[in-house]
């Protein structure tokens, strides 16, 4: 019963991770045949940063060299993104063993980079995406190792097991 909890609780958080990367790809795809370097200067100013400093700097001048094409390659990418967690989400959410595995892969592939971006500058979201990380892989690897020591017994299996 705490596992089933457990499991819905990651789905969520995949489905949430699915949510906002949609939300970010639809953003993206709304700027095809607009001027993208004033909708990320728009954006910088509504989050109250200086356009000027260094990486606001350097996010509105990725914007102003993208054009049509990038934009949509960029949103489908999202799309596609948003998608996997929402069929890994589905699967967690539903107790399905395959997406314990993809769940755990899919998380143990992003620590070494985390590793390395905390690595160039600890920040709080830096640590707080490299400890959430790190708990989603080790709950789910425990619940596979969980389920491998203790396979399900087969209640209404119609053949009596054969011993000696």
């Amino acid at each position: 019963m705490a596992s089933r909890f457990g499991l819905r609780i990651v789905a969520g958080f995949e489905a949430a991770k699915g949510l906002i990367v949609l939300a970010a790809g639809l953003g993206i795809f709304h700027l095809v045949h607009r001027d993208a370097e004033e909708a990320a200067e728009r954006l910088v100013r509504n989050l109250h940063l200086d356009v000027d400093s260094h990486y606001p700097r350097i996010f509105i001048d990725v914007a102003a060299r993208l054009d049509d094409s990038h934009l949509r390659m960029l949103a489908a990418v999202a799309l596609v993104y948003s998608l996997v967690r929402f069929v890994e989400g589905y699967g967690l959410w539903r107790d399905r063993r395959w997406a314990e595995w993809f769940g755990a892969v899919s998380g143990a592939v992003y620590l070494p980079l985390e590793l390395y971006k905390l690595w160039e500058g600890i920040t709080w979201l830096r640590v707080v995406i490299l400890v959430s990380n790190c708990l989603v892989v080790f709950y789910l690897t425990q619940l596979l190792v969980r389920r491998q020591a203790c396979p399900p017994a087969a209640a209404n299996s119609p053949v009596a097991p054969v011993g000696p």
